[in-house]
């Protein structure tokens, strides 16, 4: 019962936001009610904190997964960004700035773990596409990771992206070519090219 709770609440939050997301909302979507949801975690800040370490840990499989497929740099990256093109869905407002705006301590948690994927996941990319001649050799792979970082991360800030003005998957893909055009080689800018032409099919379905 505590994997179906974790994988609905997780559903519900991340369509609709955490704040937005009541226990009552939860109870009523699982037909189950908020007596059997306190079983397992004693108030909403413990069932928050719980979902962002169960969706951490389905992030982590999920890239480990994409990352065992002998993928090119570039096209490794837009397979990641197709895997998880849905799961921000239509929400007006970002469920990481909801995240960091009523449970800082859960937020900061979860981007320390979510840097030491990203550090790892994006920091083998970058050798990777360097070796494939896709990225420029000289990159300070440091500097860059953290820049892409941010970049990524910042998408989710309503004070610079209202989601009622922008589509939260294209901004992503954005950052992604926006990332890429600055490492890329002349091969890498073709294959590039290629990822966008494809990613363009999955992201309007």
């Amino acid at each position: 019962m505590e994997i179906k709770i974790l994988n609905t609440a997780s559903n519900l939050f991340l369509s609709l936001g955490f704040k937005s997301v009541t226990m009552d909302d939860l109870a009523n979507e699982m037909g189950i009610s908020k007596k059997t949801i306190y079983k397992y975690f004693s108030n909403k800040e413990d069932l928050v904190d719980a979902t962002t370490n169960y969706v951490h840990t389905q992030i982590s499989e999920t890239i480990c997964e994409i990352t065992t497929r002998g993928l090119n740099a570039i096209s490794e990256n837009f397979a990641i960004k197709i895997a998880f093109k849905d799961i921000f869905k239509k929400s007006k407002t970002s469920p990481m700035f909801q995240l960091k705006k009523y449970y800082p301590k859960t937020y900061e948690k979860l981007i320390d773990n979510e840097f030491g994927i990203f550090k790892e996941c994006i920091g083998n990319n970058i050798e990777n596409g360097i070796e494939e001649g896709l990225y420029k050799k000289d990159l300070k792979k440091d500097v860059v990771l953290k820049f892409y970082f941010m970049l990524v991360f910042g998408l989710h800030d309503n004070n610079i992206f209202n989601l009622e003005d922008y589509d939260l998957n294209e901004l992503d893909i954005n950052a992604l070519e926006y990332h890429t055009r600055a490492i890329a080689t002349h091969k890498g800018i073709l294959e590039l090219e290629k990822e966008l032409n494809k990613i363009t099919m999955y992201i309007n379905k």
